[in-house]
């Protein structure tokens, strides 16, 4: 199989998970908190501290709560406070979407979002992947100006989702990048890969044992290790 040059972006929501994924080839982090939710905006602390340990860019999650992503006046308002807050720490990139109560993309909003971040660049993030219709969503959001779509086919692993992801390639036709993400793991990668897809998302964690365990409280969680990614960077 010919492998072309292609580049990992990891999610991670601590320094650690940071550094890690750059020294284990990673090209770009989308920085959240709470990964079990599916992600939401971390803090300008973070960022900042973030940023001094790296060199590579950080996108960063804008998602004012977990749930769905349709958002009501009050959460748009700190949806467009956090993109200035984190603009000014620092952010490379932001990474949202928003939907019509129909689940069809919120190109009002969205446009409105991508406005506000001014010349720092856009991911619309996996709520593409409950629209009705991938192909249309790619078209709308391509109108938006974002430059880029993380998405997993609309089903829950990429591996399972991958012809509906080249599908969206296809309809994209070179406007934005389609970046295949959910469910990436890196011994499998090989069965995911394809040669006109140049960026995957993944997080490459592994399980972290507390040294203080707790009957009340759990205490185990998970860190992205340099090892996970090594095995998936590309090496020319």
């Amino acid at each position: 199989m010919e492998i072309t040059p292609y580049l990992i972006e990891v999610v991670a929501s601590t320094v650690h998970s940071c550094v890690e994924a750059e020294q284990g080839g990673a090209g770009r982090i989308e920085l959240c908190s709470a990964l079990g939710s599916a992600g939401i905006t971390p803090s300008s602390g973070l960022l900042e501290v973030v940023k001094r340990h790296i060199t590579i860019p950080v996108y960063v999650m804008i998602r004012p709560r977990e749930g769905d992503f349709t958002y009501s006046n009050q959460e748009i308002e700190v949806m467009l406070r956090e993109i200035d807050l984190l603009g000014a720490s620092g952010a490379d990139g932001f990474v949202f979407g928003a939907l019509n109560v129909d689940n069809t993309i919120n190109t009002e909003l969205t446009s409105l979002l991508v406005k506000h971040c001014g010349s720092i660049p856009v991911t619309f993030h996996r709520a593409v992947d409950i629209t009705p219709d991938p192909i249309q969503a790619v078209r709308e959001i391509i109108d938006c100006g974002c430059e880029r779509i993380l998405t997993s086919g609309g089903k829950k692993s990429v591996s399972e989702g991958i012809e509906t992801i080249l599908a969206m390639h296809d309809a994209a036709g070179g406007k934005i990048s389609i970046m295949p993400g959910g469910g990436i793991k890196p011994d499998t990668f090989n069965t995911i890969y394809r040669s006109v897809l140049n960026e995957y998302h993944l997080s490459g964690r592994v399980p972290r044992l507390s040294h203080s365990p707790s009957t009340l409280f759990e205490m185990d969680w998970a860190e992205t290790m340099k090892e996970a990614i090594t095995k998936v960077s590309f090496r020319a």
